[in-house]
Parts: structure tokens; sequence; C-alpha cells
């Protein structure tokens, strides 16, 4: 029997390269919002908009500081063709456009919890291959106990094709990465490169082989999205936004309608300093019995944690300086005229 691949796309890496771009006040000055507005953007997304049979989005098509936080599941998909794939990544995102704050909570694609329409326990990441990106939506909900408003997915390809149009990506790989263990694609990556191509980058967020397993995996992919901000920013870079529009049309899928999307990011710039918090969800791996699958179950005490966070931040009547953040997270501060900061662990007492 041939062993399938498990190949990782980031979905919030075009989401995030887009919205990020937006908070560049002079690059869009430049680029000239009006663009923007006049429907081409729009109509090259159109292909992108794949609503969940059952499921009504909440409408969304006017963002501005009034409108209440909305929540998005982010998947990256493990798709060739056709079929339809694995969610190798899930990042359950919450946006509070009042005061501009994201929080982003990722979870282990190996998660033991109980499959949504299915009746069974299972890895997280086979929900999406059950029943695709609604199943994905209905389990991680029931497993949060939080709601989602809308999903938004990239497969492997895409992912390797827009690193590719930005012209790569630094990495700070320190030591060769090798992927050989017998379940798993082969693949090295030499360390020490001043840029990353594509296919490269999509090895570094999907290598699991180093001892922190899931956890180490989950913080990679919030390196990448740190220093694919980072790539965003910079001003040469927005002559790329057609062809990563492309890129998008058919890559990704979303049940945002295209002109959502364009709001969400004019929406985007009214505050003159945002921070995006991430955090992955702790636990332990193990088989069930000798010789079975390997799971990851979570620790019941940051779950739980998690959870209130993020009712916390659903709230419209919590403000911003009173809400709830896990013990330990990740903080990205992105200030006006598209000034990013590095990446800060930050350790609450």
């Amino acid at each position: 029997m041939n062993k399938r691949r498990w190949l990782y796309a980031a979905s919030a890496a075009v989401v995030i390269l887009v919205v990020a771009g937006f908070f560049n006040r002079s690059a869009l000055a430049m680029l000239g919002f009006d663009w923007f507005l006049e429907g081409h953007v729009t109509k090259q997304l159109e292909q992108t908009y794949k609503p969940i049979d059952g499921r009504e989005p909440i409408p969304v098509s006017t963002i501005d500081k009034n409108q209440d936080p909305f929540s998005v599941l982010l998947l990256g998909v493990d798709q060739r063709g056709k079929e339809i794939g694995r969610s190798d990544t899930m990042i359950y995102t919450v946006v509070r456009p009042n005061d501009g704050e994201l929080l982003m909570v990722s979870i282990p694609r190996d998660m033991y919890v109980d499959i949504v329409g299915k009746d069974k326990k299972d890895k997280i990441t086979h929900a999406y291959a059950f029943g695709g990106a609604g199943m994905a939506m209905d389990t991680v909900e029931e497993f949060l106990d939080a709601p989602i408003q809308y999903y938004a997915s990239i497969n492997f390809e895409g992912f390797r094709q827009a690193i590719d149009t930005l012209g790569g990506i630094s990495l700070p790989i320190e030591e060769d990465m090798v992927n050989d263990d017998p379940d798993h694609e082969k693949f090295v990556i030499k360390a020490g490169q001043d840029n990353y191509n594509g296919q490269d980058t999509l090895n570094y967020v999907r290598y699991r082989e180093d001892a922190g397993g899931d956890i180490n995996r989950t913080e990679r992919h919030q390196i990448f999205l740190n220093l694919l901000m980072d790539k965003a920013k910079q001003m040469n870079q927005w002559s790329k936004v057609p062809e990563l529009m492309n890129i998008m049309g058919d890559n990704f899928s979303t049940d945002m309608r295209p002109q959502q999307l364009v709001d969400l990011g004019q929406g985007l710039l009214q505050a003159k300093e945002r921070h995006i918090y991430s955090h992955s969800l702790l636990g332990n791996g193990h088989r069930l019995k000798s010789g079975g699958a390997w799971y990851y179950f979570a620790d019941e005490d940051d779950l739980a944690k998690v959870q209130t966070m993020i009712k916390s931040w659903l709230n419209a009547d919590t403000p911003a300086s009173s809400l709830i953040l896990p013990d330990k997270y990740t903080v990205n501060k992105v200030k006006e005229v598209g000034t990013l900061t590095s990446s800060e662990e930050t350790s609450k007492q």
C-alpha cells in the first residue's frame, strides 16, 4: 500500500499576506486603493467563494469600528487533484474590528476529538477528509465550545506558488532539517541559506520529526507567519498583488464574499496600532494501544483557559485592555504605515 504524504499548507499564508498588506497606508496610496474598489480584485476572487451547505455566514460586507467581533477557521489542506484532502493545519482566528486586535489559536493536527457528524473519535485533521470544511468547522466548534462564522482554506500548491511569487523567504534554520521517518515524506532542508523557495518553506512548516513534535511544528507556523508579514510590508511587493490574486483564485476557498474580503482589508486600516496574539494548544501525545495510531491529547486546563479566552474575545463589550490571554503567548505589533516589530514571546505571571 502506498504511504500518503502529509503535506502542509498554511491557510493563513495568503490571508495574512493580504490583510497585513492593508496595514501599509503608504503602499496603498502608491498602488491606489481605488484599484481594489473598482472591482478588479473582487472579480478575480469570485471563484474563491464556496459557501457551506447548511451554514449561513454572518454578513460583514460593511466592516467598521462598530462591527462585532467574528471568527474565522483558517485551514491548510493537503490536497491533490480533485480529492478532498486533509486539513494539515487549523487556526481558530478572532477578528475584533472595533479595536484592531486579532487572536490566532493553533490546533495540533493529531488532536484526539469527537468528529461531529461521524459519531466517532479521531484525529481532528480527519474531519476535513470526512466532510470538508463544513465538518471541520462543526468539529472545531464543539471542541473549542466556540462559534465559527467563516472559514478560509488554501492548498499546498497555492502556498508554494505564493512564496515563490514573493521571491522566497528568509528562515531561521541553523541545522539541516532531515525528514526521514518511514511514515513521512523524505526531504532535507539545508541550513544557512539566505533565502528559501516555496518548496523549502513548505517543508519547513510541515517538518515534524524533532523532539517537540506538534508543539514545535505549530511554533514554526507562527514563526513563518511573522516572517511572511515582514515580507508583505516591503514596498516593492505590491507589484505582486495581481499575481497573488490569481494564485488565490486557483487554490483558495472561503465562504466570505470577495467584496467582504476587500471591505475587511479597508476596515483594518482604521486603528493606528494592532496586535496579533497567537497560542498553540498544549497537550501530550501517545498511542491508545501498542502499534496503534499516535494521537495528541489536549491539556484540559489549557483547553479550558483557551475556551474562556475565546469567549472574552468574541464579546464586543470586552475592552481591549481586559481581553483574557493565555499564560504564554506570542504577540506581533503592527503599527501604522506598515511598521512591524519582531515577534515577542510573553509570559504573564
